[in-house]
């Protein structure tokens, strides 16, 4: 059997979003040497006007369901990929458009183009899985490269990807991160979100506003309730968990609890007890 009857197809395909998880494959550049003999990259737009059809042994699809025709669009692309995998944070959690979410949508369109009779759109940005299955979810935005090579790997070998789910706090121990939420009082949600992006915010005095979604298990309420009963506002709460994984259902269900005003308002004698 010839080489190239061998390697597995593989498909990356491009929905609402910035493109920066593509450009997140483009850039392993040599790392990817490591996997050349074993994959075919039969489309990828970002890289190539080739357009090979499928079927796909593995199908990377970045970007967020945002009209009618990417709802239809997905569907035909999961029925070409024997495994689907969703990259960033807009195929897994809709991604910051998905703040149209809470959004008057017609009020939106009236406000931002001269003409909204001719934008095609839906009301909602919504992840891939609500409308696919999906195989595996990678989080970020923009997601790790190196993590992204390691799904590969194992996708074309049937194995199961061993990505972290632990928090960033994790992260923030390895690094010797001095916990900012301790020492400063401000609202990081680390202790909710996924690691992955090596803790950078809180390595330098900056809160973590949840950029690879949440983690395994994810406690918000009574992490929320200490950061409003410390003094930190509802509304600035609700943009640290309506981020770009705002539509992230952990993150969605508790930034709509602190904006219905249901959190119990523990006082600091409870916390500091």
């Amino acid at each position: 059997m010839s080489k190239s009857t061998t390697r597995k197809r593989l498909g990356v395909f491009k929905f609402a979003s910035c493109d920066g998880c593509q450009l997140s494959l483009l850039s392993c550049e040599d790392e990817l040497l490591d996997v050349a003999d074993a994959v075919e990259i039969a489309h990828f737009l970002e890289a190539s006007s080739h357009i090979g059809e499928g079927p796909y042994d593995l199908a990377l699809v970045e970007g967020s369901i945002t009209t009618a025709r990417d709802a239809q669009r997905i569907l035909e692309i999961r029925q070409q990929s024997r495994k689907l995998v969703t990259i960033g944070a807009c195929a897994t959690a809709g991604g910051i458009q998905a703040l149209r979410n809470w959004a008057d949508h017609a009020e939106y369109l009236r406000l931002v183009y001269a003409n909204p009779q001719y934008i095609d759109t839906l009301a909602t940005s919504t992840a891939i899985e609500e409308h696919v299955e999906v195989d595996f979810q990678l989080r970020g935005c923009p997601i790790d490269k190196i993590q992204l090579l390691t799904v590969i790997k194992a996708m074309i070998t049937n194995r199961r990807p061993n990505i972290p789910t632990h928090s960033v706090c994790m992260e923030c121990k390895r690094r010797g991160t001095v916990c900012i939420a301790v020492t400063t009082g401000q609202p990081c949600v680390g202790p909710v979100t996924q690691a992955g992006c090596g803790a950078i915010c809180p390595a330098y005095d900056r809160p973590c506003y949840g950029c690879f979604g949440p983690a395994e298990q994810a406690n918000c309420e009574p992490l929320s309730d200490h950061y409003l009963a410390s003094g930190t506002s509802p509304q600035h709460l609700i943009s640290q968990l309506r981020n770009m994984n705002a539509g992230a259902r952990v993150f969605q269900i508790e930034s709509d609890r602190v904006e219905r005003g249901r959190p119990k308002l523990i006082s600091k004698s409870e916390t500091n007890s």
